[in-house]
Parts: structure tokens; sequence; C-alpha cells
């Protein structure tokens, strides 16, 4: 018998067999009402928030922020959307070990999203790792639309922190083409001018930043810092009329022994001691306080080429970035 004659007379016996399969299927037992009421739980624990929920959830206190997060978290890890909201509300409450958990869950699952290592360079800065910082904005800024502000407004800022003052101005300034009215990005970028000893240009970054419509009392306090540093303390008292009297004569007083009877490069460079001095000063209200990058509060990444961060403490290890980023004149 030809292989053919075989296949075709065993047809009609598969035909019998698979319609006895589906019989049997047909037949499955239907579920009690304890299992099916069980199964509905399952599914209605499932189903994203509404939009009404997220609103409500984003008003609502930071710990029960985040709590809303790891619940939707729960539901659907892979979603983008999800996972960095879910990163910045773990962030705002300090939690900045599990930010890094869920970032090394998400990034494989979305290697190529900026925001992801936006948030994660937010929280390394908020943990006071201004390394880590630099190297996850420095991706961000990878992956990001060239239209896109914030990683490089970002780098700046750790820049600053890791005291490479001429790196994070050139950050500040190529956010700043891109975004030319970002308050907290003037604000930044004003202080770093004035620990390089740049007042006049710190002093027009920062009115720019005051006069923006999200401005607030500490973009007013930072530009009344860079006055007194000036020795112009008439017009260092007036930049902020709601400022407590105390706090703005504590001001003066530390800043007058900073500027007199010479101001030097040295003297600029004892700013970050001058606001401490500040903060510590008795009745005063968080005198001329840092303003963070958009509350900044993200791994180690192997970068190619060698520019090194400078100012970094004695004995730490050298980090090396990209000495140019995309968007920089000359690229």
């Amino acid at each position: 018998m030809s292989r053919a004659n075989t296949v075709i007379r065993a047809l009609p016996g598969l035909a019998l067999i698979a319609m006895a399969g589906c019989a049997t299927t047909g037949a499955a037992e239907p579920l009690s009402a304890e299992e099916q009421a069980y199964q509905d739980a399952i599914s209605q624990a499932l189903v994203p928030a509404t939009p009404e929920e997220i609103a409500q959830a984003e008003r609502s206190d930071p710990i029960t922020r985040a709590n809303f997060w790891a619940n939707e978290y729960q539901k659907n890890a892979a979603d983008l959307e999800t996972t960095i909201a879910f990163m910045r509300a773990l962030r705002r409450i300090g939690s900045h070990d599990r930010v890094v958990e869920v970032a090394t869950t998400a990034l494989p699952i979305h290697p190529q999203s900026y925001e992801l290592y936006l948030e994660l360079g937010r929280s390394f800065l908020s943990a006071n790792k201004p390394t880590e910082a630099a190297q996850a904005f420095v991706r961000s800024a990878d992956f990001a639309p060239e239209t896109e502000a914030a990683p490089l407004a970002g780098l700046g800022l750790a820049f600053d922190r890791l005291e490479n003052h001429a790196q994070a101005q050139d950050a500040y300034e190529i956010a700043l083409q891109r975004e030319p009215d970002r308050v907290s990005t003037l604000s930044n970028y004003g202080l770093s001018l004035a620990l390089t000893g740049q007042l006049n240009q710190a002093e027009a970054a920062l009115r720019k930043a005051a006069e923006q419509p999200g401005a607030d009392v500490r973009v007013r306090q930072n530009l009344a810092l860079i006055l007194g540093l000036q020795g112009r303390f008439d017009e260092m008292a007036a930049v902020d009329p709601s400022a407590p009297t105390r706090s703005v004569e504590a001001n003066q007083t530390v800043l007058r022994q900073m500027v007199m009877p010479t101001r030097n490069y040295d003297s600029l460079q004892n700013l970050d001691e001058v606001i401490s001095d500040l903060e510590r000063t008795p009745g005063a209200s968080e005198a001329m306080p840092d303003l963070n990058e958009a509350n900044v509060q993200s791994e180690a990444m192997a970068e190619p080429d060698g520019a090194e961060i400078a100012g970094a403490a004695d004995g730490a290890p050298v980090v090396s970035l990209r000495p140019k980023l995309r968007g920089t004149q000359g690229d």
C-alpha cells in the first residue's frame, strides 16, 4: 500500500479521536461558587487603577502614594509608566536601595528608557552618591530626545557635587539650550557660577530664574545670596521681603565676614560652608538652601572615553565619562 493511501485511510480515525477529545473538553465540570468567586477576585485585583484613582493617589501623602504604586507595580511589573511612577514614589520616601532593585529588574525590559536612568540618577543624588548619579544621567542623556533637558540638568548637579564645576556648567548650558526658562536649572547654574567666582553671570542666571512663573522662595534666597557675596546687602534684603528679619540679619553677618576686607577665589569656594553656617544660625529658617534639581533625590556603567571627573575625594575610584555629550557644539 502506498504511503499516500495509508494516510488517507488513517484520516477518519484521527477525526474520530479529535471529536472525542473535543467532547471530553466540553464536558469539564463548572466551577463551584466559591472557586468562581476566587477567580473573579483575582481578575479584579489585577485590573489597573483608573485615571481618577491615580490622580487621587498622587494627591496623597508620600507613604500612601508609595503603597499605591507598589500595588500597581505588583499587577504589572513590565509596564514602563508604572515602574517609573513607583521609582519616583520610592525616591520621595528615601527608599533608594529599593529604587536600584526596581531599576535592575526594569532596565533589561526597557534598556533604552531614558526615564528609568533619570529616576535612577535622581535617587543616587538623594543618597549622596554623585559619581553613580553622573553615570546614570549620562546614560539617560544618551537615550533622551534632543529636546529633553532633565538628564543634562541632573548631570550638572552631580558634577557640582563632585566639585567639577566646569563640566557642571557645560551640562547646565546644554540643558538651557533645550529649555531656556527651566527654573531649577537656572538656579543651580547660577550657584555653580558663583562657586567659580563668576558673580555677574551667576546673578544674571538667578534673576532670570526668579522672573519665571514657577520660581519659589528658594530661588529668591539663592539670588539674595549672590547679591550678598557682592556686598550689596540692601539689595539682598529687598529681593525677598518676606524672609524673616533674623534670617536676613544672620545672612548679612556671615556674608560680610566672607567678603570683607577682600573677596578672592578661595572665599568663594567656601560657599557651601557659608550656607551651612546660615542653616545653623538660631532662628534662621533654612537660609539660602541649595535648590536641588527637581528634588533630585540612580549603576556603575562603563563609559568608553576618558574624561575624568575632577574633585572626587582622595582614594575614590576614578570614573570615566564622555568628554562631550550629544548636543554640545562640535558634535
